[in-house]
């Protein structure tokens, strides 16, 4: 960067760090100190404008950061004598994004600021600053998209995947490359390309907790339960330590529930119930109600997780003895009701469960289309609850094919959502279809649900345990074992004995063997 004074540099290079670690906020202080350090340079100007930007898990973007990037970039471009050649290029690129006033669609600008850094990066291939500026561009064109359903590239994927490779080729520890690698891979059919980069970034950075974070989407893809909850458990406690200072408010808000969604959904799969429901109560702890209130189309959702731990780990007692959340907070209300229907129905106690799953459907539609919970619309997450729940209400009814039916269409409204990490529904739907399946003597179809759970969410002791049942109810009793190993390696945290791959089935929804003791 040009400029003749340290602090500006040193402020600068930290801004640009938490821009890739995807705390823009704080990232705007830091650029904010190094232009006090040096009011001629336009670079701090630029990373001004450049973190008010829109990224991938902010697209939009709002008054505020449209009127204070229009300020930044003006004053950036007004510096540009000041600036080295390169410095140029990358004010007058980033000018490309913004427009005042700013049109409703933001498409062609960032088709635009793509295309023009595009230019950039191939002006300057040694620069892997400019190949990650570049590659993220890319990426904002198409955030959370860059794979089919099917497993294919969306178009520009493969030209985001050969940037990020040159520039890791350049600076193997480059933090955004590492970063963005992670995602460009993580919905991939091949997630283990990027476990090289998520190796390397563990502790890279270990001051900045989404980076410390970001393995974790790797490890949870491939099955490695224990290392995506180490990642989050190491990245709550460097950001605890960071709002001690900077306080626990902001869009930084949402990458801290994130962490403990992220370990409360690891532990799940690891068997370990204590962890998993103390992640949720310190999730609810650290984002408290107001600031759900402030941002309550992103965070609404955050605070009904431990209604799905204790639907996992069959706490049914638990469940029945929380107290109803409030009324202002509908996805709240409505995963409050679906906890109870579960818990009532897995009871036995079938008409009150009518009635709740009356209640739950009734909350769903108090639940505005703006609601999102990770990637996905709030209500495509809920109407997998309601065919879950309206399936097993009619399993205990004795209705079983129709049980069936509607457990296997929630399970297709489970495929269907958009990739996320947590996924959008924490438990797999296919663990309660698998145990109801095997407890109705239909051993083949549990065997092929079991498996196709395990394609999705691999070595996962749940599913094993199911289908390590089928393979011995099928004679197989050689492979059985095999499979019973796998479970005790998945199982080696775990504080859950299970019977079975989910506590709504009779006989272990009877025995009471979710509840605490």
């Amino acid at each position: 960067m040009t400029t003749a004074s340290a602090d500006a540099q040193r402020w600068f290079d930290q801004g640009l760090t938490l821009c890739y670690g995807f705390n823009h906020a704080e990232a705007i202080l830091s650029f904010g100190k190094a232009a006090a350090a040096d009011p001629e340079c336009a670079m701090a100007w630029w990373g001004i404008a450049y973190a008010w930007g829109p990224h991938i898990n902010n697209p939009e973007m709002n008054e505020e950061a449209i009127e204070q990037s229009h300020a930044a970039m003006t004053t950036a471009m007004q510096k540009l004598p000041q600036a080295s050649p390169l410095e140029r290029m990358l004010i007058e690129a980033l000018h490309h994004r913004y427009a005042w006033p700013s049109p409703p669609d933001r498409t062609p600008l960032n088709q635009a600021y793509a295309a023009v850094m595009r230019e950039v990066w191939h002006a300057n291939p040694d620069n892997a600053d400019v190949g990650a500026l570049f590659a993220e561009s890319l990426m904002n064109l198409r955030p959370w998209d860059l794979w089919t359903p099917d497993g294919q590239m969306q178009p520009g994927t493969g030209e985001l995947t050969e940037t990020l490779a040159s520039v890791l080729a350049l600076e193997p520890k480059h933090p955004a490359a590492l970063h963005f690698t992670i995602h460009t891979w993580e919905a991939s059919p091949t997630p283990e390309k990027a476990l090289p980069a998520a190796d390397v970034l563990r502790d890279l950075v270990p001051w900045a907790g989404h980076l410390v974070h970001m393995p974790g989407h790797i490890d949870i893809r491939l099955g490695r339960y224990a290392e995506a909850a180490t990642a989050n458990q190491k990245a709550i406690a460097v950001d605890l330590a960071y709002v001690e200072k900077a306080g626990r408010g902001g869009f930084y808000t949402i990458y801290r529930a994130h962490n403990y969604h992220f370990l409360a959904y690891a532990a799940m799969f690891e068997g370990r119930r204590e962890v998993a429901l103390t992640a949720a109560r310190d999730m609810a702890r650290e984002v408290p109600l107001e600031v759900v209130r402030a941002f309550p189309d992103l965070l609404d959702g955050f605070h009904a997780v431990p209604y799905h731990v204790m639907v996992r780990f069959g706490l049914w007692k638990e469940m029945l003895d929380e107290p109803r959340p409030p009324t202002d907070l509908p996805v709240m209300q409505a995963m409050w009701r679906y906890g109870r229907t579960m818990a009532l129905s897995s009871l036995g106690r079938v008409e009150e469960s009518e009635r709740e799953f009356s209640a739950f459907r009734d909350a769903c539609g108090q639940v505005p289309e703006s609601r999102t919970m990770g990637n996905n619309p709030t209500l495509a997450i809920l109407d997998i609850g309601l065919s879950l729940a309206e399936g097993e209400l009619e399993y205990r009814r004795g209705g079983h094919e129709r049980a069936f039916e509607l457990m296997r269409d929630a399970a297709r409204r489970d495929d269907a959502l958009r990739y996320d990490e947590p996924w959008g529904w924490m438990q797999p739907v296919r663990h309660a279809l698998g145990a109801l399946l095997l407890e109705q003597g239909q051993v083949a179809e549990a065997e092929k649900v079991y498996r196709a759970d395990l394609s999705r969410h691999p070595g996962n002791g749940w599913a094993l345990t199911g289908l390590a049942e089928c393979l011995d109810r099928d004679g197989r009793q050689a492979e059985a074992e095999q499979v019973r190993a796998q479970f005790a390696k998945a199982w080696k945290r775990a504080d859950t004995p299970v019977a079975a791959s989910c506590f709504c089935r009779l006989d272990v929804a009877e025995a009471g063997s979710g509840q605490r003791r």
